[in-house]
């Protein structure tokens, strides 16, 4: 960076590799890891939100709380594309990731669960902040124009296969 606070390319670019393993590794750890660690990769004061049903959780020990409530035998896998993340100051950045997820629940580990559409498709809306050298998330915004409930596959002909 120049005195003037301008980012030189590299570090434009630094910034932002950062901010997309961040999306990355926010999916990897819901559907491969411990959903509860990703409140690790926001801010303390990170929020999560979802308009469209109210959803809002403020604060790691909330965002740990969410994430790990997730059911025990939800099998997820989320698709991620056109990651497009802006630097907007030394440390600050924002961004849009557009994401299909496909989840059910019921899942038995070792079975194999015949292809399903997606449970939801949309995109997020993030804003990252650099603390103390380090990105994090600080907002993600769940925008959902394509979603419903997820299958449990003991509950009828879909997960009898």
């Amino acid at each position: 960076m120049t005195d003037d606070g301008d980012l030189h390319a590299m570090d434009r670019m630094l910034a932002e590799r950062a901010c997309e393993r961040l999306v990355l590794e926010f999916v990897r750890r819901l559907d491969l890891g411990e959903p509860g660690s990703v409140a690790e990769l926001f801010t303390p004061d990170g929020v999560w939100e979802w308009p469209y049903d109210g959803r809002r959780v403020e604060g790691r020990a909330a965002l740990r709380a969410h994430f790990a409530s997730r059911p025990a035998d939800r099998q997820s896998r989320r698709m991620c594309s056109n990651v497009l993340i802006t630097v907007d100051s030394p440390d600050t950045a924002s961004g849009t990731t557009y994401f299909a997820t496909y989840r059910v629940d019921g899942f038995t580990p070792g079975s194999l669960v015949p292809p399903r559409l997606p449970a939801n498709v949309g995109h997020y809306e993030d804003t990252f902040r650099r603390i103390d050298g380090t990105w994090l998330l600080h907002t993600r915004r769940l925008v959902l124009p394509f979603g419903g409930p997820t299958e449990r596959l003991d509950d009828g002909p879909a997960g009898s296969s």
